[in-house]
């Protein structure tokens, strides 16, 4: 037994029998109304027969299939997974006779799965944990070597694959993880007894399906502790409010910026607090601020498409801030999905010879999508039509089903962690803003979300000349020749950076090319009064045929982009400076305060 096991078992006292009743009487009332429900909508779906919709067991009988064709190859694993099992053990061996040699595996440095100490220290703990992680190593290696199987399927073989065992971690059982073992010993189990009642919360707030609580939402209002940047919405149409932030300098930059944010989220990623606010940072430096707030679609908005987001969305949102500021060309600013919209309104802008953005920001933003990431797993006909089938019979891709794909990406992080915390440690869920963010989904229309999905993921067709058409208008990226500006982050799971540095080059403008250090989220959200991750940047003049050439010819500077950003949009600001604008004296009618009632709208 470790210390740390010994002091928590010396410090054992009973729990309070009242706390014990009462949590077993909510426990038993939630299970037993869980499971009528979970009958009743058995008896009224009637017997459904099984399917495979992902194409999962599809694409493992054909790894299988292809893996037994080569059986002396696969006997070479089984040795070698065979020969590390027996190293492990006469390390383990010697271990146990007070000597100390060097583990047969360990973990990376960014698994926070191991970090616990007694991983290390205690004998069962640390032999499990490298069981483990040579089980692991084996069976991808196993898998990653199969020759002869197509790219989609050899992508959902190596996703899944991850999948299961990440699911197998020894950390997500409560014997095998010393933490839970710990607190299970000291609450004699009551810990695991509050995860049950979690556990069946969750299914509960998920009307029959799990959907893991990441933080406590109680916790946050927006408007009160999150989406706090004072402002108005000044206009609106089905699709979108236009919120106008009140100024905090006297005067501002002549030329408006426009944020585009993406609709599959909420745009107050840019706004979670002061301090990390974005769109307050943009305040302070001077700029008239509009942002646009999607609208959470429900099935009246069915046959919404990606032009009626460009029409109705961004360029109403243009006209609205001519109205509003006398401008009639904004600095548009477009993130992820909002960044490709961005695109396809300057193709469109181009196309028909007009002028209504002055410069374009894209934050991680696709436009070439030949190699979209592991996103890419999700895509594919056979998936695209179930999903279709479903989306078009209700009018929109409910928002749950989308978080669960991007939770999917890192699941240790997204969903694995929570299970332990919630439901093998019977904690509840600590607060955190981003979290909150995360968890409020948006729907998507379905026939805007078709279109995407078909059109730039399946077909590629953004980058073609003339390959998709809005309006009648042909669109070609070639066409573009507004100043560009593009933040991409390194860690990016699901705009990878040499995928947005590819649809960069086809842009016939002059580019700024800017890597930041992180993720898709932290690495945009990056203050730099924080000073963290820093960011690369090539000097040349003109971009690099390729991303791995513009990467050996970047430089790295520390702190955050937005730094280097202002610099450059400083020449697209306009030539002059100009009172502070007040969106309640502007010749808009102010609708209500920011962050406005569609933000709201919660699933």
């Amino acid at each position: 037994m470790s210390v740390a096991t010994e002091q928590v078992v010396l410090e054992y006292s009973h729990p309070d029998p009242e706390e014990i009743a009462n949590t077993y009487a909510e426990v038993a009332h939630r299970a037993s109304h869980l499971i009528s429900e979970h009958i009743q909508r058995q008896l009224q779906k009637g017997i459904q027969p099984l399917s495979d919709e992902l194409g999962i067991a599809q694409a493992f009988m054909d790894m299988m299939s292809r893996l037994l064709s080569n059986p002396y190859k696969l006997v070479q694993a089984q040795m070698s997974l065979v020969w590390d099992y027996f190293t492990l053990w006469q390390k383990s061996m010697l271990r146990l006779a007070g000597m100390h040699p060097a583990p047969v595996a360990v973990p990376s440095r960014s698994d926070k799965r191991f970090r616990d100490e007694e991983w290390k220290e205690h004998f069962m703990f640390d032999f499990v944990k490298q069981s483990y992680l040579i089980t692991a190593r084996h069976i991808h290696e196993i898998v990653n070597s199969v020759e002869g199987l197509d790219m989609q399927t050899a992508r959902k073989v190596d996703f899944y694959t991850r999948q299961y065992i990440d699911a197998l971690s020894p950390s997500n059982f409560a014997l095998t993880n010393p933490e839970v073992f710990r607190e299970t010993v000291r609450s004699n189990g009551q810990n695991l007894i509050k995860g049950l009642n979690n556990l069946l919360r969750d299914i509960e707030d998920g009307n029959g399906s799990l959907r893991v609580r990441m933080t406590d939402t109680s916790a946050f209002e927006l408007g009160r502790n999150v989406a706090t940047t004072p402002g108005k919405v000044v206009f609106q149409t089905d699709m979108m409010q236009l919120i106008q932030y009140q100024p905090t300098t006297d005067k501002v930059f002549k030329r408006p910026v426009l944020v585009v944010p993406p609709w599959i989220n909420k745009f107050y990623i840019l706004d979670l607090r002061e301090k990390n606010s974005f769109i307050k940072w943009l305040v302070d430096q001077g700029q008239t601020v509009f942002v646009i707030s999607w609208v959470n679609p429900d099935e009246h908005l069915a046959e919404k498409t990606f032009a009626s987001y460009m029409e109705e969305g961004l360029f109403a949102a243009i006209d609205a801030i001519e109205k509003q500021t006398g401008e009639k060309e904004v600095n548009a600013i477009g993130y992820c999905l909002g960044g490709t919209l961005l695109a396809i309104a300057l193709a469109y802008l181009a196309g028909k010879k007009r002028k209504r953005i002055a410069s374009a920001t894209f934050l991680t933003t696709l436009t070439d999508f030949s190699e979209p990431g592991e996103l890419s797993v999700f895509i594919d006909e056979g998936q695209v039509n179930n999903l279709e089938r479903k989306m078009f019979k209700r009018g929109f891709l409910e928002g749950s089903e989308m978080a669960g794909t991007f939770n999917a990406l890192r699941a240790n992080d997204l969903v694995w962690s929570f299970v332990v915390n919630n439901y093998l440690m019977g904690k509840d869920p600590f607060p955190f803003d981003l979290l909150f963010w995360n968890s409020d989904s948006t729907r998507l229309p379905a026939k805007m979300h078709s279109f995407y999905l078909r059109k730039m993921y399946m077909e590629n067709k953004l980058v073609e000349p003339g390959g998709i058409e809005i309006d009648g208008v042909p669109l070609d990226l070639g066409k573009i020749d507004v100043p560009c500006f593009f933040i991409s982050t390194i860690e990016d799971h699901i705009a990878p950076w040499k995928s947005t540095y590819m649809g960069a080059v086809r842009f016939n403008a002059p580019v700024r090319f800017v890597l930041g250090g992180s993720g898709h989220i932290a690495g945009i959200v990056n203050p730099p009064a924080a000073n963290k991750y820093g960011h690369w940047i090539n000097p040349a003049a003109k971009l690099a045929p390729t991303a791995d050439e513009w990467f050996s010819g970047a430089v790295q500077h520390e702190g955050s982009w937005w730094v280097n950003w202002q610099e450059w949009v400083a020449g697209y600001n306009g030539d002059k400076q100009v009172g502070a604008r007040d969106p309640a004296t502007g010749a808009l009618k102010v609708l209500e305060d920011a962050p406005g009632s569609y933000v709201k709208n919660r699933l």
